[in-house]
């Protein structure tokens, strides 16, 4: 699966702002190390950096256009340190005072025995905060997963879809209320304004293009557009756009803060 930065930063403002909210609720005033867990292209990192002057961030990625960009727009920052890897098998090297990750996780599965993992590798009082996509029963992944069963599509696209990557709350706190100090869960739903896009695409197909859409392009080879065009025909009809070409996107997300004991 290979990311493109350019497109998964054209909704920047709004792929950022619960990366933001998250942050806000970590309960340390100074940790020394922070990683971020699917960094991606920097930008939440350097957000971390600012909120968190004193710390060293370590990036992990998969895709390395991503940490391309990520290198490139800290390159004069020494506090960062960039590092390809697959997130379902990192390892520190050291106990971690934060674990962060923003809009990654839901992509790994088995989260039972993934959470609580990434707890056993804090440090005393360190924190585990997470951040995964929630609106995978919303109308618009609802229409991806009518197109991917669809008879065209489904040999292909179908062993693609993930109908629900993120567990209920209750879960997540029956996985780490026995290994946390402190445990805040919650989920938010965010009243997304997308903007007309300039090709006049569907703003949620743009939006879904630097995300959910990911994996189905390179499977699909030539027929990827086909398959972005029946697609945008769904969304259309179950997102109609307002009087200028924008769109209202209702956007779901799980929040997990968990702080481990000494």
């Amino acid at each position: 699966m290979t990311w493109d930065p350019a497109q998964y930063l054209k909704y920047e403002g709004h792929r950022l702002r619960p990366a933001i909210d998250l942050i806000a609720r970590i309960p340390l005033a100074a940790p020394g190390t922070i990683v971020d867990l699917g960094c991606g292209a920097g930008n939440v990192a350097r957000v971390l950096a600012d909120r968190f002057a004193g710390a060293t961030i370590d990036g992990v990625d998969s895709d390395k256009a991503m940490l391309a960009r990520a290198r490139e727009s800290t390159a004069t920052d020494p506090r960062f340190r960039w590092n390809e890897g697959d997130l379902a098998h990192w390892h520190p090297p050291y106990p971690v005072d934060v674990i962060f990750s923003n809009a990654a996780l839901h992509w790994l599965g088995a989260h039972d025995a993934l959470f609580p993992a990434l707890m056993q590798k804090l440090a005393p009082h360190g924190v585990l905060a997470v951040q995964m996509p929630d609106n995978h029963a919303a109308p618009s992944h609802e229409a991806l997963f009518d197109t991917a069963r669809s008879l065209r599509w489904r040999s292909l696209a179908e062993p693609l879809m993930r109908t629900r990557p993120v567990a209920p709350l209750e879960s997540y706190h029956a996985w780490l209320a026995p290994l946390a100090h402190k445990l805040d869960l919650w989920r938010t739903t965010y009243l997304q304004a997308l903007p007309p896009t300039p090709s006049g695409e569907h703003p949620i197909v743009a939006w879904m293009r630097g995300s959910t859409l990911t994996p189905f392009v390179p499977v699909l080879g030539a027929d990827a557009e086909a398959f972005v065009a029946d697609f945008a025909a769904r969304v259309e009809a179950a997102y109609p756009r307002q009087r200028e070409g924008g769109v209202l996107f209702p956007f779901s997300r799980v929040f997990v803060v968990a702080q481990r004991g000494a």
